[in-house]
């Protein structure tokens, strides 16, 4: 019987770059959601092995895959399929999100779960609860919050490539306020008031490389985003609405730009199993 695991799409609804270690690894502090909507990972019994399929499938390698990298991590054996719904390398986390499906999908065929997942990426472990959080450390830091409103929301992708290494080079400061206290949120209006007191520190280096982020921000906003903010080390941006059909209508005028873009929600979290 195949195990099917959704990897949704990640959000840093705000990140604070916080300091630098002497290993060079960054110290965040981000308030982290998930989306509606993302890729999905199948397992079954077998040797590993990796077959990926969907709209972003193209030019993914299958030797040095995350998915893969999780499995071995875990010592774990299965085939697995994945559909790659969500754009590569572009800041909403798709490869860790991938890499926590496998690692969830293994568990449930019986295998142990790995200590420190953060080995394959700062965001697999918020990754693997796929429920809002405060990230904390280089990742390994995952404090549960409260369920979030179903919010719609619109993620935008102007289909330019940023490299993570480099975005974090381009920063001026490393040393930043952490998150203020994370209330509980009842709707839009107060999550985007929370939000306009904090910040995306890699979203001026990162617009600084690639300019059409700022365009992609510009065009939320115009198109009735209530907020609007780059995600992780970008380019995806995302837009937060007061209704869906807002959010809908949005979306249809943005892909006009020829950016990926799709109407969806910040998703409630997943049921236990």
């Amino acid at each position: 019987m195949p195990i099917l695991e959704a990897a949704p799409a990640k959000l840093n609804l705000a990140l604070h770059v916080t300091g630098r270690r002497a290993d060079g690894y960054h110290l965040l502090d981000s308030l982290v959601a998930f989306a509606g909507m993302g890729d999905r990972v199948m397992l079954e019994p077998g040797p590993l092995s990796l077959r990926i399929d969907g709209p972003f499938a193209a030019g993914l390698s299958t030797e040095d895959n995350l998915c893969l990298c999780a499995a071995r991590l875990a010592g774990g054996e299965a085939a697995i399929r994945l559909t790659k719904n969500l754009p590569v390398a572009s800041g909403i986390g798709g490869g860790s999100a991938d890499a926590a499906a496998v690692l969830r999908g293994l568990a449930r065929m019986g295998q142990t779960m790995p200590p420190h997942p953060e080995r394959l990426g700062a965001d697999v472990p918020v990754c693997i609860g796929s429920r809002p959080a405060r990230m904390q450390g280089v990742g390994e830091i995952v404090t549960p919050l409260p369920p979030l409103p179903a919010i719609p929301l619109v993620l935008v992708n102007p289909g330019v490539a940023v490299s993570t290494p480099q975005v974090f080079a381009a920063m001026e400061r490393r040393e930043n306020d952490p998150l203020p206290p994370i209330p509980p949120f009842t709707g839009l209006a107060d999550l985007a008031d929370w939000l306009a007191a904090t910040r995306n520190d890699l979203e001026a280096p990162a617009q600084a490389i690639a300019p059409l982020i700022g365009q992609v921000l510009k065009a939320l906003r115009a198109t009735g985003a209530a907020f609007a903010r780059m995600s992780g080390s970008g380019a995806t941006c995302f837009g937060l609405f007061d209704t869906a059909e807002r959010a809908s209508i949005s979306a249809t005028v943005l892909k006009q730009h020829g950016w990926w873009a799709v109407a969806t929600e910040l998703a409630p979290p997943p049921a236990p199993r």
